[in-house]
């Protein structure tokens, strides 16, 4: 079964070697309703921006974590067309007692997505041992 809005593989981050990557080198933004983090690839990897996504048990059970991480897809996947196209983005949602409307979302990916951008570059992380 294939599903109207499924993504391929090669848009999502996908292992644990793709978020550190993320995480390490990343650049941050924050807003009302998210944190972005995101990271500039090098061109020509892979030529589409991939999203990956960090729901914690704080948010609640699993039910409203799935329900969080399909918003957080859909937003992302209505806002790809405008983003660069190496870019990797991994999506935290901030924790508040009511739920995420899409709306308010994909008005303000965009704008975490650009201040992240021009964000001053952090030095690489050290792995602590």
């Amino acid at each position: 079964m294939i599903l109207a809005n499924a993504q391929p593989a090669t848009y999502r981050l996908r292992s644990q070697r793709d978020f550190r990557s993320v995480y390490g080198r990343g650049r941050r933004a924050s807003g009302d309703w998210l944190t972005v983090v995101i990271w500039l690839r090098r061109p020509g990897e892979i030529p589409a921006p991939r999203v990956g996504l960090s729901v914690s048990k704080a948010h609640g059970g699993a039910v409203r974590r799935n329900k969080l991480k399909r918003v957080l897809r859909e937003a992302f996947r209505m806002e790809r067309a405008g983003m660069p196209p190496n870019i990797d983005v991994v999506l935290i949602p901030k924790q508040r007692d009511d739920n995420m409307p899409l709306a308010a979302i994909r008005s303000e990916l965009p704008k975490l997505i650009e201040k992240a951008l021009r964000a001053p570059k952090r030095p690489p992380r050290r792995r602590s041992r």
